[in-house]
């Protein structure tokens, strides 16, 4: 126990993203391929949790680890290759999966990506899928804002290798793979190890992201429900809201899928998984279910806003009706009086009346003012 006690500590500290409205600090670090013409981001053999940079290129490095295998174990004591690569296509993915003889529909999934979070078995690998999620950060959340941004990490996990293959601008691995050297004693656990190290930091960017995103909808909830100058909201905030409910659901997709892989790999005896390593497994699904629960209360309380947010918009146009109907009454008023006497009749007796107008302006008034203060007492004006 003690060679991975500290196991999270190493993973996390400099990893997890500080997201703050004015001090975000969110790793973003395209890759930088050794060569123009290559997929390949890094490639490093290690032994017994060293890197050794004798391996030049690819064919060196499987030819390294290959001659000093002793026996099956998948605790990376022989050693393994860690080989990471940024958007290979077919044709650069070709070679190496037929080096490892890697299963085509997994090498299918690796290359053309947009895939499910999910963990196949093979005879000989594990196949990993990781949704990563970056928060986007905006100056003020509108109808069209981006909040977060997905991409995607796959992991190809065998008894003396490991191959990452990235997909999105964001969720470089570099800085992991880093840590990890600077902690031997749990980089010689082998590729489980470096398998558990990505799925943590996955997940603990969905934390962090989750928090974020938890300040939107608290912004976007308190816009709803506060009065405006006094006023009751117009259902302006729709758009908003049904932007964020988007955006939600996107981040909703990369995790749910993840909790029954992360349980098997936590639960389930595997050979490729060296058993001090399967329990730290347990922790990831632990976290993965957390974030799972926090996304579905924020798509049920964005559902809550929402229509809470419609009714809101259905007062204030029912309010608006009885405003229009209330002074549609009261101009019906002088409307029907100067109708009657517009008629023109020859035998009308007020029209000879000397009174007759200031008399017929009054009675307009008067019954205006009565009405209005009808409407007013009834709280319809």
């Amino acid at each position: 126990m003690s060679m991975i006690r500290d196991l999270r500590a190493v993973v996390r500290p400099a990893l997890r993203p500080t997201l703050r409205r004015s001090t975000t600090t969110y790793e973003y670090e395209p890759a930088r391929a050794p060569h123009p013409t290559s997929a390949i981001v890094d490639c490093a053999v290690y032994r017994d949790g060293v890197r050794h940079d004798d391996a030049t290129d690819l064919r060196s490095a499987l030819d390294a680890v290959r001659a000093g295998r002793t026996g099956a174990q998948c605790d990376g004591s022989d050693g393994f290759v860690w080989i990471g690569l940024h958007e290979p296509t077919e044709q650069e993915f070709a070679g190496i999966a037929e080096e490892f003889d890697l299963h085509p529909l997994a090498v299918e999934d690796a290359v053309h990506a947009h895939q499910r979070p999910k963990l196949e078995r093979y005879d000989n690998s594990l196949f990993a899928v990781f949704k990563t999620i970056r928060y986007v950060e905006h100056a003020e959340l509108t109808s069209t804002s981006e909040v977060v941004e997905s991409g995607e990490v796959m992991v190809f996990t065998g008894r003396y290798f490991v191959i990452t293959v990235r997909h999105g601008g964001h969720g470089s691995l570099r800085a992991l793979r880093h840590r990890l050297e600077d902690d031997p004693e749990l980089l010689a656990k082998g590729p489980s190890a470096v398998l558990h190290a990505i799925a943590d930091r996955v997940v603990d960017d969905y934390l962090a992201v989750s928090e974020a995103v938890q300040d939107d909808i608290d912004e976007v909830e308190i816009d709803v429900f506060s009065a405006h100058n006094g006023k009751t909201s117009r259902g302006g905030d729709a758009g908003r809201i049904y932007q964020l409910k988007r955006e939600v659901l996107e981040f909703k997709r990369a995790v749910s899928p993840l909790l029954r892989p992360m349980q098997l790999l936590g639960e389930r005896p595997m050979r490729l998984i060296d058993p001090e390593i399967q329990k730290y497994f347990r922790d990831v699904a632990d976290h993965v279910a957390r974030v799972h629960e926090q996304v579905t209360g924020f798509d049920d309380l964005l559902n809550s806003i929402l229509q809470a947010n419609l009714a809101q918009a259905t007062v204030v146009q029912n309010e608006d009706m009885r405003k229009i109907t209330a002074w549609a009454a009261i101009l019906a008023v002088p409307t029907m009086i100067t109708g009657v006497y517009g008629m023109n009749f020859k035998h009308m007796p007020e029209l000879g009346w000397t009174y007759s107008y200031p008399v017929v302006l009054a009675s307009i008034l008067a019954i205006c003012y009565a009405i209005h203060r009808g409407f007013r007492r009834n709280g319809w004006l």
